[in-house]
């Protein structure tokens, strides 16, 4: 049997890894840093761990906002989604996952994109 994207990506660790080095990279990405200014990190951080484990076939722990309500009325623009996308990217590349799997990943980003861009 096929292990899940959550078990490729090193399941909770691995995740939680990725997840603060996404939001480590936003907090630097000059196109998307001001959105992150005034955010509680930690907790950010945490959300975003439990969003990316339960949307990878891990457990799931994920019961924040859907995207459309966490994004709404942000007026996020495609330059700005692309930027946080290009940094999960980064973050998986810092952990060495491969292109299988960032493939993957880019996937489920670009079939959140509506719930996100323009809201």
């Amino acid at each position: 049997m096929d292990k899940t994207l959550f078990e490729r990506l090193g399941g909770e660790q691995g995740i939680r890894k990725i997840s603060n080095d996404v939001v480590d990279l936003h907090t630097k990405n000059v196109s998307i840093s001001a959105r992150f200014a005034s955010s509680d990190l930690v907790k950010l951080k945490e959300t975003v761990t439990k969003f990316f484990i339960s949307g990878s076939g891990g457990p799931q722990i994920y019961e924040g906002k859907d995207m459309r309500t966490a994004h709404q009325h942000m007026n996020i623009s495609d330059h700005e989604y692309m930027a946080a996308v290009d940094d999960v990217m980064a973050a998986l590349t810092m952990s060495d996952i491969g292109d299988k799997e960032k493939g993957e990943v880019l996937f489920i980003f670009y079939s959140l994109r509506p719930d996100v861009v323009r809201v």
